[in-house]
């Protein structure tokens, strides 16, 4: 099962009906406004009917999961400090392929010179001494033997590339010279010594340090280690994660129809995965069967387990009672977020770690950045993010006590609150570059708010979703 109906009133998202609902919402809203309360978001996010939207008048909440919930800066580095240092990965050497996005795990130092050998730098005549200069007949080509030597007064033809024969001048470039009838070569410019030789170990020396480590690895970074003499670059695997979708209602083809709906989460979520680092070992449909989901987790040899719904506390929510059946701990159980507060972050006696996310589709998205990304970072050895903010260019309605995530595009130096953004909606993030961190009560038009990057927008990320 999904959600089971506990977002408190932020489910109210349908098109269809949303036209119906706009002259209560706007009483509603006025209503509020006089008491104190901030108005409905600008963004059109409806605010939360009277019985979820403010606290008791004794100042007392309901006592229910959310009310114990974990404050959402909290929530986020419990996550990042979950790992126990047994349970990460040790680095290991890998292919040049397979470290791609992985921060090193060692030094890179140089195994050879680079270049290896003096070479041309251009193609045209390797000389010796002052011209005009006797051409040989055998050129040198890149990739052949030690050429002879040259004389004083001597030439050979010469490619990019190619091995400098002892005791050459200079390189002079082909548009820079012209041969007479009699086979002699002239400069047609000043040649000055030394010209266009890529001397041995212009680029590094054998043993220096090209990167250090925590470097991430680059395409450019797989170019150098090769051309330094690498097989193989030390890094930490990538963590390994498996993605189980519950619920009895999903479809996996098709249009919804009598009462079932399209499995979103199953298509977003390995390659948001993969775009944080990770390894995706599986994808299991799991449905809504309780004997199913423990023996999937119990099976399962990856480092974090991600299960789509099921954390509330509905008839067929099978989460929380599996992890007390394997005797997880648990060290999130719900975030004072919206959407996605009915998250869960917990650790199994194997150190294996699950990350509960709600079934609706923004709400696990939430989930995903706030407990997963953490999580996955510290298990790939990658370094945090610096944190940074811009003003939001309009107002934005704020949980009155819990953190909102907002979709928002990034327009001139101002984060720009997109429509759409119900926890069942991924109409918004679709186009998204970033979520705003709204803090409890909202956010005005000019304040700073928190970014958080979404993979295809984040600015050198060096992730990729293959």
């Amino acid at each position: 099962m999904t959600t089971s109906g506990i977002q408190d009133g932020e489910d109210i998202q349908d098109r269809h009906v949303e036209e119906a609902l706009a002259l209560v919402r706007d009483d509603h809203d006025r209503s509020r406004h006089r008491d104190g309360a901030p108005p409905r978001d600008t963004a059109g996010v409806p605010a939360p009917p009277p019985a979820a939207a403010a606290p008791a008048a004794s100042g007392h909440r309901p006592q229910d999961r959310a009310h114990q919930a974990t404050p959402w800066p909290e929530a986020r580095e419990t996550a990042a400090r979950a790992v126990r240092r047994g349970s990460r990965r040790a680095p290991a050497p890998l292919p040049l392929d397979a470290a791609l996005g992985l921060p090193l795990a060692a030094p890179l130092t140089a195994l050879t010179d680079l270049p290896s050998f003096d070479s041309s730098a251009m193609d045209g005549w390797a000389v010796a001494g002052p011209g005009p200069w006797d051409v040989r007949e055998q050129g040198i080509l890149a990739g052949h033997a030690a050429p002879v030597p040259l004389g004083d007064g001597e030439a050979v033809r010469i490619a990019t590339g190619a091995r400098i024969p002892p005791d050459t001048t200079a390189v002079l470039r082909s548009e820079h010279g012209r041969v007479d009838d009699r086979g002699r070569l002239h400069a047609t410019r000043d040649l000055g010594h030394g010209q266009d030789i890529r001397p041995r170990g212009q680029e590094c020396r054998v043993g220096d340090q090209l990167l250090p480590p925590g470097t991430l690895v680059t395409p450019a970074v797989l170019g150098l280690a090769a051309a330094a003499g690498y097989d193989t670059l030390t890094a930490v695997p990538r963590p390994r994660a498996e993605v189980l979708v519950l619920g009895d209602e999903l479809l996996s083809e098709g249009l919804p129809h009598d009462g079932l709906i399209r499995d979103a989460l199953g298509p977003l979520l390995p390659p948001w995965l993969r775009a944080l680092g990770a390894e995706v070992t599986a994808v299991r449909r799991i449905g809504d069967d309780a004997d199913a989901l423990y023996e999937a987790i119990t099976a399962s040899g990856a480092d974090l387990v991600l299960t789509t719904g099921g954390t509330a506390s509905g008839p067929v929510d099978h989460v929380h009672p599996t992890l007390r059946r394997i005797g997880a701990e648990l060290l999130v159980d719900g975030v004072k977020v919206r959407p996605g507060h009915p998250m869960l972050l917990a650790r199994t006696r194997e150190g294996q770690h699950l990350v509960g996310l709600p079934g609706n589709p923004l709400a696990a998205v939430s989930g995903l950045l706030t407990l997963a990304e953490p999580l996955l970072r510290t298990l790939a050895a990658r370094p945090a993010r610096e944190p940074y903010a811009l003003p939001l260019r309009e107002a934005v309605h704020g949980h009155p006590y819990d953190t909102r995530l907002v979709p928002v595009v990034l327009r001139a130096d101002r984060a720009v609150p997109l429509h759409y953004n119900g926890p069942a909606m991924l109409r918004g993030v679709a186009v998204a570059d970033a979520l705003a961190v709204v803090p409890p009560g909202g956010g005005r038009a000019g304040q700073a708010a928190e970014l958080l990057d979404l993979p295809w927008a984040a600015p050198g990320s060096g992730l990729c979703f293959t």
